[in-house]
């Protein structure tokens, strides 16, 4: 199970030094998500946020955070540089999060609101950087390897990400048993963002290979037009993001119906939500080889198939342990999906147009998901928690289960519409998806 990095992953010693500094920036940085933004929905509900500003919190920020991609791309292309731009975002997250902690407690009275200011600011960070990191890694990482190295990254990010969710989890159970819950979060945000310090001294010492002129040089009419059509992103566009729609109907209210509705302590808060990310740490190695060795969309198409059945797991039963493992096949189908849809972006957009396209892609995608959290709000407000048809009746734990169907439903139907008409870019080998299960589950990756 285990992956070993490679003695060198490119012949150039500025490349190979520049992807060893991305592993370290993606494993210090995956820390500060794990110790931080994973408990950004816990920290809401103790400052007594409702389900509508719970919903909020996880579709604005991402939303307006995004909006500073379409301006890195600008300012990428008047720069003709990449790193500088990518380092000032980190900078900036890792500033934020200590103001995010704090200014609650200075304005209690408009805590949620200022905290949903600060998280806009903490995602238009990395959402600066975001194009030109994809422009950058484009550069470094040759194709044939990509899946690969791509998936160690990631699967080392996971493992880092794992542990401070652990770590962060048991600091705030601890400082809840001694009744000083808040000062638990102040403590785990500061250490996030202590954690994305390092990240960003790493992601200095990366090496920006001299761009072309017209390396991030996308007018926005072109971008939106010729590009998206011509490279084919387009539909995949909008198949990612109708699933990220879907998704988020359900998405950011898991960690409310867990604390809130099933009572859940913060530690067992914590083993759900790592029991996913340790799932994705084992099997991200396989995914990488195997979208390498049978391409993207086979992946794509076997893990979207079953994504539909993970909030419809939720509803069989609020057992603990099995919920850890509803959480577990989560991580398994969306370590997946996530890794080949990122490929699949690379894959279809050119050298000289990634940066915007990215940007494009990325901000219709949180168009979709803050629509997704709206309607999840707005659902998780308004339905019953009893539900009758005829002479079936269902009694949910909480009207949040009522979001949770739709969401399914509206999976299902992304799903439909979309994944049939979904095309292989590269030219790989054939194989079924019972094929591909079976090498993920059997950890056989074969030639």
């Amino acid at each position: 199970m285990g992956q070993t990095p490679p003695a060198r992953f490119d012949k150039d010693p500025k490349v190979d030094r520049s992807l060893r500094h991305s592993l370290r920036d993606g494993i210090t940085y995956a820390a500060m998500m794990g110790a931080a933004e994973s408990y950004f929905s816990a920290f809401a509900v103790l400052l007594r946020a409702t389900t509508a500003q719970v919903g909020l919190l996880a579709a604005l920020p991402p939303l307006l955070g995004s909006l500073a991609q379409l301006a890195s791309a600008w300012i990428g292309h008047r720069l003709g540089r990449r790193r500088g731009i990518i380092v000032f975002g980190a900078l900036l997250q890792a500033a934020i999060l200590p103001l995010l902690a704090l200014l609650p407690l200075i304005t209690p009275a408009i805590a949620v609101p200022v905290l949903i200011v600060c998280a806009v600011i903490y995602f238009a960070g990395p959402n600066l950087g975001s194009p030109q990191w994809g422009s950058l890694m484009g550069d470094l990482v040759a194709e044939s390897h990509r899946g690969r190295f791509f998936a160690l990254r990631t699967r080392l990010s996971s493992l880092a990400n794992f542990s401070a969710l652990i770590i962060a989890g048991f600091i705030l159970e601890g400082f809840d048993t001694l009744g000083f819950a808040y000062w638990g979060f102040v403590a785990i945000f500061v250490g996030a963002a202590a954690l994305r310090l390092v990240s960003a001294w790493h992601l200095a010492q990366m090496y920006d290979p001299p761009a072309r002129p017209i390396a991030l040089a996308s007018p926005w009419h072109q971008a939106l037009t010729t590009g998206l059509r011509d490279t084919g992103l387009l539909p995949f566009t909008l198949f990612f993001a109708a699933m990220q729609f879907a998704v988020a109907i359900a998405g950011p209210f898991f960690a409310l119906y867990m604390l809130r509705d099933l009572g859940f302590s913060y530690v067992e808060f914590m083993f759900n939500t790592a029991a996913s990310v340790c799932v994705q740490f084992l099997t991200l190695s396989r995914w990488g080889r195997l979208s390498d060795l049978f391409g993207n969309r086979l992946i794509l198409v076997t893990t979207g198939v079953l994504i539909p059945l993970m909030p419809v797991l939720w509803l069989l039963s609020p057992n603990y342990v099995y919920l850890l493992g509803v959480q577990a096949v989560s991580g398994l189908l969306w370590a997946g999906f996530a890794l080949s849809a990122s490929n699949y972006v690379f894959d279809l957009t050119p050298r000289d147009q990634r940066a915007a396209l990215m940007a494009v892609h990325n901000v219709i995608a949180a168009g979709a998901v803050f629509l997704g959290a709206t309607l999840g709000g707005w659902l998780g407000s308004v339905l019953p928690e009893r539900l009758e048809l005829g002479p079936v009746t269902w009694d949910w734990v909480s009207p949040l289960c009522g979001a949770m169907v739709v969401s399914a439903v509206v999976r299902t139907l992304v799903i439909a519409v979309f994944l049939p008409h979904l095309r292989e870019v590269r030219r790989v080998r054939p194989l079924s998806g019972s094929g591909l299960m079976r090498r993920v589950l059997m950890a056989r990756v074969r030639r």
